[in-house]
Formats: structure tokens, C-alpha cells, sequence
């Protein structure tokens, strides 16, 4: 099974630092209060959407009848609300096209 990298918060922040020659504390501020503004729109119900990269928005999935993998006993399952996210068509084609 291939391992594959995983970009941090930590990995963002330093790339704005090297790229923008921000300080630590000023990157960590701007990538915390982005992803926090991502959040809190999904909270209140509303959708983001980054032209060119995606959207995120909030589904409703309904109560449902799962099973227990281990047992076999079925199990009530609540509803929820999920994150999805779809992808910009920009960014799209530029992963399908690499």
C-alpha cells in the first residue's frame, strides 16, 4: 500500500512565511482565521465556495438501519449532517491532466 503525505496547517503556514516572508506568528494567524471563517459558514448553514479550487457544503443524511461489522446485529443509525466537497473545475483538470 502506497503512503501518501498529508499537508498540515503547520505545512501551510510555512509556506506563506517562505513565500510571502511573513512572521511565524502572522502565518499562523492568517491560516487559522481562514480555516476558521470555512467553519463558521458551514455552522450558520451556508456554503463556501473557492472559485477554482471547490465548494464545501452541508448535507442531511437520514436516519437509517446500519449493521455491526463485527456481530452482524443491526443497529439504528441517527441522521447527521456531513461536509462535502466538490471539486473547482480548475482544480480538476489540473489534477486529471498531471
Amino acid at each position: 500500500m502506497e503512503t501518501m503525505e498529508t499537508l498540515t496547517k503547520a505545512d501551510l503556514s510555512k509556506h506563506l512565511i517562505e513565500n510571502l516572508e511573513m512572521a511565524k506568528k502572522d502565518a499562523d494567524l492568517l491560516v487559522n482565521s481562514f480555516l476558521d471563517s470555512i467553519v463558521e459558514s458551514l455552522h450558520r448553514g451556508e456554503g463556501v465556495e473557492l472559485r477554482g479550487f471547490g465548494s464545501f457544503r452541508l448535507r442531511d443524511r437520514k436516519a437509517r438501519q446500519g449493521r455491526n461489522p463485527r456481530s452482524g446485529q443491526s443497529i439504528h443509525v441517527p441522521p447527521k449532517r456531513v461536509v462535502y466537497f466538490k471539486l473547482g473545475k480548475e482544480l480538476r483538470s489540473r489534477l486529471i491532466d498531471e
